[in-house]
């Protein structure tokens, strides 16, 4: 039993090496350095600059190639695959992989949205209204018990009720760029539901900013509903920024009590 484990372990520690260095040429494709399209560098150049083995390189390409995030064309080498909208799998994954693109989504998020709110005040019908009404209420039914209702299950809500306003707006462009953003608007979501809704100042905040949203919309008010859309997804951006910034401080503070410095 000892000898099977000791011949797993050179395995699953390679692994792990790959994954490092998957993520570090995902980390060079989502900052722009490497282009979709564009061949990679030579092995031994990637070797040199990621700091690795040829194995642990080939084995984290094999990881990219299994995600769709590199392509590699027999006798030409190995390329970034041309990611668009159309291929939403790899795009998923390479977004998730870097926990930073979420400022970056809450930004396209304050735009796609306050635009769809506006819309939505203006173009709704009467069907649309009664539709973000039952989003609205499903989602105000949890607030007063909150502990009782999943983080899911908040998230869930939550997005319903904003896709609901998008498609109030009537515009299929719209519709489809939110629609293609699903999963990831939907990972955002659960990510304020996790680290916000367990805060009290925070919650009450966020559901403030949905019932103004809400009454904006349905007293046909667009440049109103527009702007506290725009408030709500930056706002929430903030309190991401303050929360890492907060634990940040609690690291280097037990470090300094640990006596790291």
């Amino acid at each position: 039993m000892n000898a099977e484990v000791e011949r797993e372990k050179p395995a699953q520690e390679s692994m792990q090496v790959a994954d490092v260095v998957a993520q570090r040429i995902e980390r060079l494709i989502t900052d722009g350095v490497l282009k979709p399209g564009q061949a990679l560098p030579s092995e031994r150049r990637l070797c040199e600059k990621l700091g690795t083995s040829r194995s642990a390189l080939r084995e984290g390409l094999r990881v990219l190639r299994s995600h769709g995030i590199v392509v590699t064309k027999h006798g030409k080498g190995s390329f970034v695959a041309n990611l668009s909208m159309r291929e939403t799998a790899p795009l998923l994954h390479l977004f998730s992989s870097q926990p930073r693109t979420l400022y970056d989504l809450m930004e396209v998020r304050a735009v796609l949205e306050s635009e769809a709110a506006r819309l939505a005040a203006l173009r709704g019908t009467a069907a649309d209204l009664i539709i973000i009404r039952r989003r609205y209420e499903e989602m105000a039914a949890t607030q007063e018990t909150p502990e009782k209702t999943a983080a899911e299950e908040h998230a869930r809500l939550d997005h319903a009720f904003h896709r609901a306003i998008s498609e109030a707006s009537h515009n299929p462009v719209l519709v489809h760029t939110l629609q293609s953003l699903s999963d990831l608007m939907l990972n955002s979501v659960f990510a304020a539901v996790n680290n916000l809704y367990h805060r009290p100042v925070h919650k009450r905040m966020i559901d403030r900013q949905h019932g103004r949203l809400y009454q904006a919309i349905v007293d046909r008010q667009p440049e109103t509903a527009e702007r506290i859309a725009r408030e709500h997804v930056n706002s929430v951006r903030e309190s991401f920024m303050e929360i890492e910034q907060e634990n940040q401080r609690l690291v280097r503070a037990t470090m300094r009590l640990e006596g790291w410095s």
